[in-house]
């Protein structure tokens, strides 16, 4: 079963897995349909243009263009948690990834060719399976909401292309049932297709051949003649030999084939087995799911009765199927639901055993279900041997010549269930565990995550009543977030709300506010969500394998120290005190047992609920001590990993002095392949980040908050409109206040002043710079104050006041000179050609730019770089270089783009927008102005949105009428702080 991610086959739609992500704006839905249909290959830029614009490509495409592209990545990183870059610039332009099974019309036109290889076999009954597999998929004429996209030449011949491929899937699908000899049920939708196709042959061919086996031979000849008119009259041609087969049946008056009969049952045979647990009516959702079980069952059984016709040796069973997930999370259910309905498809039965894996009375052996097996199987109980093994091998001889369906309930490992299953055959075992039973073989594995929002809400809705979850918004939203999307907690919840009609849910609400009586508030009767977790948890920290034990331990402290955040085995190594090696081993048995999630590869958190409940258990069974070394072990990790991060972000030419080494296990740290990497993983582990900052505070630890508010720099560079590191420096200027860390506030000054200058709030930033070099000077700090000059240089440039600005470079290149630091050459030489673009040095300014670039490119420094091409490009402007001017923005907005750097695109925006004014290019200018501030005022750019709405003014009024003869100068632009700081 495939899950599609992208959606052609109707209006565009983008799925995550769980439900549709809204694509907003037409021209970011016909971007993502054009990549769409070159799927994995190279759109070009000029290309994506005319789909954009068609042959009307306005001069501001580029910028436009580009924006747009920055739009749909924000689109498909959502759609795939942030875990993956499906646009990828490649020139000339740019391509999509879209991995096997994710797009519908390609799912579509795969499975219509599995309807046409049943069709040319004449194999009818799969026919019918197959079509009822692609059909679903249509939704409605592609891209219909895309016109005139859609209309165009590519676009329209692939529509064509889809649309002909469900026509001919409805011509076999009808053509199989009358074959079948299901002509009645195919009259209606015949007559329908018929009556929308007039003038496709095999429809009506199709719909003779039906009216006409139905006994219905008046209407046969009247829809003949239909045909034959529309034909003649549109066409001058009389109908096919298709039709004229048809007609020739007719006139003939020939009999309707009749399928042959199935063989009776004889008398004396037994009623097959049925012993499924009764189901009720709340299943919910789980669609996916459910095809998914369904698709590994049927059609196995389907491949097994194919080979055995056909005298096929070797694999002709059905593998075992295992739906694993955390206890409460709905196995059973799903398995039960399932299973009822496919009891056609197992016509020998259904057995159903609850194996008890996780029973704290112990588990049932195999050798007492295989006598009660046998005995619902029709063996007699003197004939069943003593030995367990040999008992197997007589459930396998009794399943061979059927098609029974096991239903094996809550296994505790894969030796637990190996004796109950068939060997080969027609049969089939459906199983649940809450583990992964990865070992056992040839199984195919169906893991259940939590319940989509929208699925948690219509389980609670039926459960409860719609109107009484309906009536409560914030309160029902609140229940769900505390319930977590476990089907179990749900069930309860709306039990106690069903039993208690006059209970307000906010009441329930506040009963289960997390880590304050939520777990006791979530048992009713046999449901229990905490009793279900000390299930798993108890079998693990109980195991006689040292390995289980120890990843017991690791689920309390966990739960205990860490529960809000994911950890890979590098940060779990840090916390547990353990190698990385060991780290990863431990978290995937927690993973195998579904006592921590693994929603992607090394990557690991534990579901809410459980997180509480992990906590309480560390409460209970471990010292207080533990748990304070593991978070203070965690806090130092996130320590040395911002700053590694930092220091592949920015090339830092001074960072903070390093910890002293702490006692244990030397810390395993992310590897970061550019500056785009690093930051990305920043921003990724920011919540983290913030909740350790808090933790240092707790410990007692300034040395480790503000190193953690200092570490964010390099996230920063590319973030610094989001305001959260202001935050973060702020909370740890405080700590570092209280603790009167005399270090820890210098470096806090001095990296608020970079904040400050960032988001252009000049003064602040001033001050912070000027006491933060007071403080490094009382310190001896010589590097420190050769880096806050330069930064104090920067600020002049930003202010426009180019003399103060050279006298800082000056005395920072000197100092620098001193300590023999080279690492700042381009950092200075930067600062210098700024000065000379503010002096109207504009050729010396140019050729140092130049420089710049040169250094910069392949030093894997893409903020600094990006900031030096938009600089170079405003020089150039003003020199009058047009082409050079806008092939640097290019480079710099790509370089944006690509690092999600939204303030920098701004900054990129702005000079591009000052560039097209400057050579007269109105409509351009009017556009990139436009766009530049529906971004700033996204992203709350408040000196961006005041320039662009300056540039604005100033330019003539479009209005051919009233057009004035020229625009009106620009103010000066700001100067950009990201990239010119340390």
């Amino acid at each position: 079963m495939v899950v599609v991610k992208f959606g052609l086959l109707g209006p565009l739609v983008v799925h995550d897995g769980t439900e549709p992500r809204q694509v907003s704006g037409p021209k970011v839905r016909v971007l993502l349909a054009a990549l769409l249909l070159q799927a994995n290959r190279t759109v070009s830029r000029d290309a994506l243009k005319e789909a954009l614009w068609g042959a009307s490509v306005p001069a501001s495409a580029d910028a436009a263009l580009a924006n747009h592209l920055t739009r749909l990545r924000r689109v498909l990183s959502a759609a795939d948690g942030g875990t993956e870059e499906r646009l990828g610039t490649v020139a000339p332009g740019y391509r999509l990834l879209v991995h096997d099974g994710e797009l519908d019309a390609d799912v579509f036109e795969e499975r219509v060719g599995a309807v046409r290889e049943a069709h040319r076999r004449e194999d009818w009954e799969e026919v019918l399976r197959r079509t009822a597999l692609a059909l679903p998929l249509w939704r409605g004429t592609p891209l219909a909401d895309l016109a005139p996209f859609s209309e165009t030449e590519a676009a329209a011949l692939r529509i064509h292309r889809l649309a002909e491929a469900r026509l001919q899937a409805l011509e076999w699908n009808f053509d199989a049932e009358l074959h079948l000899g299901r002509h009645d049920e195919a009259v209606g939708p015949l007559a329908t297709l018929a009556a929308e196709h007039p003038l496709r042959e095999e429809f009506h061919a199709l719909l003779i051949r039906a009216l006409h086996r139905s006994g219905r031979q008046a209407e046969a000849f009247s829809a003949f003649q239909r045909l034959r008119r529309s034909l003649v009259d549109e066409l001058g041609t009389e109908p096919g030999a298709t039709v004229q087969q048809a007609h020739r049946e007719l006139l003939a008056g020939e009999p309707a084939p009749r399928p042959a009969p199935a063989p009776s049952p004889a008398a004396a045979a037994p009623r097959p087995p049925f012993q499924l647990p009764y189901e009720g009516d709340a299943f919910t959702g789980r669609e996916t799911e459910v095809a998914l079980v369904r698709s590994l069952l049927a059609e196995d059984a389907e491949d097994a009765e194919d080979a055995k016709d056909h005298g096929a040796p070797g694999r002709c069973g059905i593998g075992p199927v295992v739906i694993s997930g955390m206890g409460g999370v709905g196995k059973t259910a799903l398995a039960v639901h399932v299973a009822y309905g496919l009891r056609e498809e197992f016509p020998d039965g259904a057995l159903y055993a609850d194996l008890r894996g996780y029973c704290s009375h112990g588990a049932r052996t195999a050798h007492e279900l295989l006598a009660r097996f046998l005995s619902d199987l029709g063996v007699h109980h003197e004939a069943l041997p003593d030995d367990t093994d040999d008992r197997a091998l007589l459930l396998q001889a009794a399943l061979a010549e059927r098609r029974v369906l096991l239903v094996l309930d809550n296994a505790r490992d894969a030796a637990h269930v190996a004796p109950l299953l068939p060997a080969g055959g027609r049969s089939a075992a459906l199983i649940t565990s809450r583990q992964l039973l990865a070992d056992l073989p040839g199984s195919a594995g169906v893991p259940l995550a939590p319940l989509s929002p929208a699925d948690q809400h219509a389980l609670l809705a039926r459960l409860a009543g719609a109107d009484r979850v309906r009536s409560e918004p914030e309160a029902l939203a609140d229940i769900l977030a505390a319930c977590g999307g476990l089907p179990l907690a749900l069930h309860i919840v709306g039990g106690r709300l069903a039993s208690r009609p006059h209970w307000p849910l906010a009441l329930l609400a506040r009963r289960l506010t997390p880590h304050q009586g939520r777990l006791e508030t979530l048992s009713m009767g046999t449901f229990d969500v905490q009793r279900t977790f000390a299930m798993s948890y108890v079998a693990v920290r109980d195991s006689h394998r040292p390995l289980e034990r120890e990843a017991a331990r690791a689920f309390r402290t966990l739960g205990r120290v860490w529960s809000a955040h994911p950890v890979t085995p590098q940060s779990a190594a840090a916390l547990l005190d353990l190698t990385e090696a060991r780290a990863a081993a431990v978290l995937d048995v927690l993973a195998d047992a579904h006592l921590v999630l693994n929603p992607e590869p090394d990557r690991y958190v534990l579901h809410d609920l459980l997180g509480e409940y992990a906590a309480q258990r560390g409460d209970e069974e471990d010292p207080e001590e533990r748990h304070t070394a593991a978070a203070l072990r965690i806090v130092t990790w996130y320590v040395a990993a911002l700053s590694e991060a930092t220091r592949t972000a920015t090339r830092e030419t001074q960072s903070p002095p390093p910890l002293d080494p702490e006692a244990g296990t030397p810390l395993s740290l992310p590897a970061f392949a550019d500056d785009d990497e690093a930051i990305r993983w920043s921003a990724r582990e920011l919540p983290a980040v913030r909740d350790a900052l808090e933790r240092a505070g707790e410990l007692g630890r300034s040395d480790l908050a503000w190193r953690l508010a200092v570490g964010l720099f390099g996230y920063a560079g590319t973030h610094w409109w989001t305001g959260e590191w202001d935050t973060c420096l702020a909370r740890a200027m405080d700590i570092a206040r209280a603790h009167d860390d005399t270090l820890g506030q210098a470096w806090l000054h001095r990296r608020m002043a970079v904040s400050h200058g960032m988001a252009f709030r000049n003064e602040a930033c001033l001050e912070h710079l000027r006491i933060a070099l007071e403080l490094f000077t009382a310190r001896g700090d010589t590097a420190a104050r050769a880096s806050i000059l330069g930064n104090l240089s920067a600020l002049y440039i930003q202010i426009g006041d180019a003399e103060e600005a050279l006298v800082h470079a000056e005395i920072s290149r000197d100092l620098h000179h001193s300590l023999g630091n080279s690492r700042g050459e381009a950092l200075l030489l930067s600062r210098i050609a700024d000065i000379r673009h503010l002096r109207g040095e504009l050729d010396l300014a140019a050729a140092d730019y130049r420089r710049v670039v040169d250094l910069l490119q392949g030093a894997g420094h893409g903020v600094f770089l990006a900031t030096a091409l938009t600089n170079q490009a405003d020089n150039l402007r003003v020199l009058g270089r047009r082409d050079e001017a806008f092939t640097a923005l290019a480079k710099a907005l790509d370089i944006r783009h690509r690092m999600n750097d939204l303030g920098g695109t701004a900054d990129c925006l702005v000079v591009t927008a000052r560039t097209h004014h400057h050579f007269g290019e109105w409509a351009a200018a009017r556009d990139t102005w436009e766009t530049c501030l529906e971004l700033a005022r996204e992203h709350r750019l408040p000196t961006r949105i005041e320039e662009c709405l300056e540039g604005l003014a100033a330019l003539p009024d479009p209005t051919p009428a009233l057009r004035a003869p020229a625009a009106s100068p620009l103010p000066c632009p700001s100067g950009s702080w990201a990239g010119r700081r340390r």
